[in-house]
């Protein structure tokens, strides 16, 4: 299931960037806002995995 969750974070990441870039591209503020918003959700699923990581070795 980690790896699972790893990929889901990857793909959450990669969404979050391209909304960001597309909202900036058009000048869309709530875009950009909710690519921004996307990717720091990647990334703390991504951390909580890492940090599960850790202890399970």
């Amino acid at each position: 299931m980690s790896g699972e969750q790893k990929a889901k974070a990857k793909m959450e990441q990669a969404k979050g960037k391209t909304k960001e870039a597309a909202g900036h591209a058009v000048g869309n503020e709530r875009m950009t806002a909710e690519g921004r918003a996307e990717k720091a959700k990647g990334d703390a699923r991504q951390a909580k995995e890492k940090t599960k990581d850790v202890f399970k070795h």
